[in-house]
């Protein structure tokens, strides 16, 4: 029996931390002009398009190069989110 492949932490945590940036910047961006025109109209479509990838998301999280950019998509998404408010406030 072999012994399973070690797990690539060093690229794995360089993708998320990528994908992290990119996609807090662009939920920033896109939370931040929705918000000048309604800022419920900001929650509501950030909260609808969250929930709406959640499920395709989740089904995808078992392949191995897939799951290190989803992690990183879900910490941008909560970062966009965080800055949005902080800075908003």
């Amino acid at each position: 029996m072999e012994a399973p492949e070690p797990t690539p932490w060093s690229a794995g945590l360089a993708v998320a931390a990528f994908v992290a940036a990119l996609t807090a910047a662009a939920v920033y961006s896109f939370a931040d002009a929705l918000a000048q025109v309604n800022w419920l109209l900001a929650i509501a479509i950030n909260v609808v398009a969250a929930v709406g990838a959640t499920p395709t998301l989740w089904r995808w999280r078992g392949i191995r190069v897939v799951r290190w950019i989803i992690a990183g998509a879900g910490a941008g998404v909560l970062l966009g989110w965080l800055v949005t408010v902080i800075g908003n406030v």
